[in-house]
């Protein structure tokens, strides 16, 4: 070994070979005098345990240290005085060493063993006496070594041949491997010292060369070198993978056009920045070589039915950094993109990977489950495998981005619910089971198309965002994870003084709460989430400024804008959605509290109401609350983290109010004796009325401020300034090297 560790194997014979021995001493060996060591084995020539009955650290060092100067080997060059260099290093003395012990200290270990070399080398050299004779150089010639112990494969040159400098004269086997010999000066062979099938040690000859000048004229001329040709390995290489692209399996294309779909690599193609895809387990085949032809799997089964690797989305805005992005695929055109023995373990290996070095996961799923027909795996039912625990555990660590189109069943809708967000074209069919499933247990015989289609699977809650196609959906998955990935630099803001005028005067009036969201979102920024599932609540990623933001807002178009149990639900989950990756909150509360009624407790609202308090105390990220009109009652807290004060800030439009529970109700309950005690109609509802506006004037925004229940009252057109304002008062998240929430619920 040399001062920057790099090791050389030598070589030679065993002229003498004396091993210690003695209690707690133990020598494992082969050698013995007379041995001559061979290329075609690692050079270990013998390995010794040392024991000592001592406790002390320091007894054991100094045993081994006395038996290694024991040793007396002759004729072959060895680690001894390395080892012993090791162990009279003070570090290694008083047991203070650790992996990389010698990496660090390996310049002094070399120094410290050529100091302990020297005596061996006498006990060598007067050992070695047996050595054989080297062969003696012919008048005027050099000797061309071999540079390392190994076997004569082949002779390129003859005697007499001219060899220029560089020139390739013999090959070498050692460890089984071939070694290129080239001479380092030019001149004329005048002997060749051995042929073919002879060993010889390092530094023994191979031929010798009468040194002369000699150029490029002197010799043949190298053939021009080809850097476009293409080696039969790697043309084999180049034909096998081809077969995996569309432009080579036309009938698979032509199948999808026929359901007006696109192949997998074509929604690759557009999702990723071009040039950044990098494939892995492409030469995959289906697990069924006991029953099909390698040829037949070859060309039916490419990458077994998974299309997966590495990639950058979004570079272009965020840099290849924050761009970096997982992509697994499902198949269709291939067994019906069914979860395969191969292809299962190859989505373990893609989502171990994403575990490790955190990347967002674009998962297409579509395909029909569990696959049957695989015969090349041990074990009966597969239920031991890992990738179902893989894929949930990704959940709060990374986004994890669902795609379908068509047909996706059993365990690639599993996965599909495991994701974070589902974006669905308008033709996919989502199940726990497909049809063969369903038939088989008894519950009746459906066409894939009626076992989940989008008609109730949007409005369920399954679907985050629905679409047209896959064109529309690879888009949006962009355009989602943009959030994840940082701020843009581009972005226009509508005009704020539009803001005045969102919510009407006449506090009885509905409005549209997406106009109010598109006014105060950069323009074109806002990205609905679950829109067609708990209508009284919107749920939206948004950017102001071009920074990314969460945004939960009562939909005063439905019910009021009173929390029922799907719209507690989904302000809950998303609230878990911004958290786990620290995208601050925007709350834009109109409510006038939680549903209540019968009808509203069979769907145990209770529990799922509860659910935005608990979520809301459980966040760390910044939660702007801003109350456009109404702020009643236990809805309205729950709208702002579980309190008004839970915020970063509450503040209030001129249009707000606010009270324990809605003005009208709070009447009609609490004043029912003197209203009942009013005969005439007229008047009873005159004395309401004037109830009512007494109690909206204590109540009004401005009137709340006073007494410091909210932190202000804001000119409209200043939402989004007070928004960056709050997001400017907090401490950017630190970097995370672990998730911050154990998951996001499912549901």
């Amino acid at each position: 070994m040399d001062e920057k560790g790099v090791t050389k194997p030598t070589g030679g014979t065993l002229a003498v070979f004396d091993l210690p021995s003695g209690p707690g001493v133990r020598v494992d060996t082969f050698g013995y005098s007379g041995y001559r060591t061979s290329a075609a084995f690692d050079s270990l020539l013998a390995k010794v345990i040392v024991h000592s009955p001592s406790p002390k650290w320091s007894d054991v060092v100094h045993k081994a240290s006395r038996t290694l100067r024991e040793f007396r080997i002759g004729g072959v060059a060895t680690n001894i005085p390395f080892l012993g260099a090791i162990l009279a290093h003070q570090s290694f003395a008083r047991n203070k060493i650790s992996t990389n012990f010698i990496d660090t200290h390996v310049a002094a270990l070399v120094g410290t063993a050529k100091d302990l070399a020297a005596p061996l080398a006498e006990v060598s050299e007067a050992a070695a006496t047996k050595a054989v004779a080297t062969e003696a150089a012919p008048e005027g010639s050099l000797p061309v070594p071999a540079p390392l112990q190994g076997t004569i494969v082949a002779i390129e040159v003859a005697e007499g041949d001219l060899v220029r400098p560089g020139q390739q004269i013999a090959v070498l086997e050692s460890m089984k491997m071939e070694h290129l010999v080239t001479a380092a000066h030019g001149g004329r062979v005048t002997k060749i010292a051995g042929g073919p099938g002879v060993t010889l040690m390092h530094g023994e000859p191979i031929l010798f060369l009468e040194p002369a000048e000699v150029d490029g004229h002197h010799a043949a001329e190298e053939a021009a070198i080809d850097l476009d040709h293409i080696r039969p390995d790697l043309a084999e290489l180049i034909a096998r993978k081809a077969i995996t692209l569309d432009e080579n399996r036309p009938t698979s294309v032509e199948r999808r056009r026929k359901t007006n779909q696109r192949t997998a690599r074509e929604n690759i193609a557009q999702l990723v920045d071009e040039g950044s895809f990098v494939e892995y387990g492409s030469l995959a085949i289906a697990a069924q070589r006991r029953r099909r032809k390698v040829e037949d799997l070859i060309k039916n089964t490419p990458a077994d039915g998974l299309i997966s690797g590495v990639a950058t989305v979004n570079a272009k805005d965020f840099g290849p950094e924050g761009a970096r992005c997982m992509v697994i695929s499902y198949d269709y055109t291939v067994l019906a993109g069914t979860q395969g023995h191969m292809n299962h373990k190859k989505i373990d290996r893609m989502l171990s990977l994403t575990e490790q070095w955190r990347l967002p996961l674009v998962f297409y799923a579509e395909g029909g489950g569990g696959r049957p027909g695989d015969t090349d795996r041990l074990g009966m039912t597969g239920l031991d495998g890992p990738s179902f625990v893989q894929f949930a555990k990704l959940s709060g660590l990374v986004p994890v981005i669902g795609v379908v189109s068509g047909y996706c069943f059993a365990g690639n809708a599993a996965m599909l619910g495991v994701c974070d967000v589902i974006i669905a074209t308008k033709n996919a069919s989502i199940g726990m089971g497909g049809p063969a499933m369903i038939e088989g247990s008894g519950l009746g015989v459906y066409h894939p198309a009626e076992v989940g289609p989008v008609s109730f699977q949007s409005p369920n809650g399954v679907i985050d965002i629905l679409v047209e196609d896959e064109e529309e959906a690879t888009a949006v998955a962009q355009k989602y994870l943009s959030y994840f990935q940082g701020a843009v630099k581009d972005w226009t803001a509508p005009d704020e003084r539009l803001l005045r005028r969102a919510i009407p005067e006449n506090r009885l009036r509905v409005y549209d709460i997406r106009n109010v969201i598109d006014l105060i979102a950069d323009e074109g920024s806002v990205l609905e989430i679950r829109r067609d599932f708990g209508v009284g609540m919107i749920t939206a990623f948004i950017r102001i400024e071009g920074k990314p933001f969460g945004l939960i807002a009562n939909n005063p178009k439905h019910l009021g804008g009173a929390i029922d149990a799907a719209a507690g639900d989904k302000a809950a989950r998303f609230m878990q959605l911004c958290d786990a990756f620290d995208i601050p909150i925007v709350s834009l509360c109109d409510t006038p509290g939680f549903m209540v009624g019968p009808e509203a407790e069979k769907t145990a609202i209770v529990r799922h109401v509860a659910r935005m308090f608990v979520t809301g105390a459980s966040i760390t990220v910044p939660l702007f609350g801003i109350v456009l009109r109404k702020g009643y009652g236990l809805g309205a807290q729950s709208m702002i983290g579980g309190g008004f004060h839970a915020s970063f800030f509450t503040v209030a439009w001129p249009t707000g109010e606010f009270g324990g529970m809605g003005l009208e109700g709070y009447v009609r309950l609490g004043f029912r004796k003197e209203m009942e005690a009013i005969a005439d109609p007229l008047e009873r509802e005159k004395y309401f009325q004037t109830k009512v506006a007494e109690l909206y004037a204590n109540g009004k925004a401005v009137s709340i401020a006073s007494v410091l229940e909210i932190d202000e009252v804001i000119d409209p057109a200043d939402t989004r300034h007070w928004i960056m304002a709050g997001l400017r008062s907090v401490p950017k998240p630190e970097p995370r090297t672990h998730r911050k929430r154990p998951c996001i619920d499912a549901w």
